[in-house]
């Protein structure tokens, strides 16, 4: 048995594959009341740790939907923020007065957040630009910034599951979990 394998049998269920199925439902209620409905909107999906929550939210979506995305690191592989973002690819169409939603798995230091924000407001000019993150870590924040739409609040632990990794594993899990110590 390899130390992947014991760490998998570690883990303990935080957020439930039925919880986060109907908290994408609500998010996209919520969605399709800011954006409307009769314009595209344009979905950035914040890669890697976000695929599997940006492609499972626009399923909920009425809108025209056009998907971009975009790569940034700050977690390499280690399980807390080195604070160093590094762009690996931020090549997008004109975004100047579309409608802009960012979809990300997790807003905790908050520097990808305003990296992004604050990059959408001054390159592309969007018409309507809003953040949307699975969780919000906010003991965790080290900017004043907060998701304009978030799925769940969680505490000071690591969490992998539907879309977050821990040396690019457990991403598959349909469900939340984390490491107890």
């Amino acid at each position: 048995m390899t130390e992947l394998d014991k760490d998998i049998n570690k883990l303990k269920i935080l957020i439930s594959e039925n919880e986060i199925k109907n908290k994408l439902k609500e998010l996209a209620e919520k969605i399709e009341k800011e954006y409307p409905i009769d314009e595209e909107l344009y979905v950035i999906c914040v890669l890697k740790g976000s695929v599997i929550f940006c492609s499972d939210l626009v399923k909920h979506l009425k809108h025209l939907v056009k998907m971009e995305f975009i790569r940034i690191s700050s977690y390499g592989n280690e399980t807390k923020s080195s604070h160093n973002l590094q762009a690996i690819d931020l090549t997008l169409p004109n975004l100047e007065n579309k409608n802009v939603l960012i979809v990300e798995d997790i807003i905790d230091t908050g520097l990808t957040a305003r990296f992004l924000t604050d990059l959408f407001k001054i390159k592309h000019h969007p018409k309507k630009l809003m953040f949307v993150s699975l969780l919000n870590k906010k003991c965790a924040r080290q900017t004043a910034i907060e998701p304009d739409l978030y799925g769940f609040e969680i505490d000071d632990k690591f969490v992998v599951g539907f879309g977050l990794d821990y040396k690019g594993y457990f991403r598959n899990l349909p469900y939340i979990a984390y490491f107890p110590e």
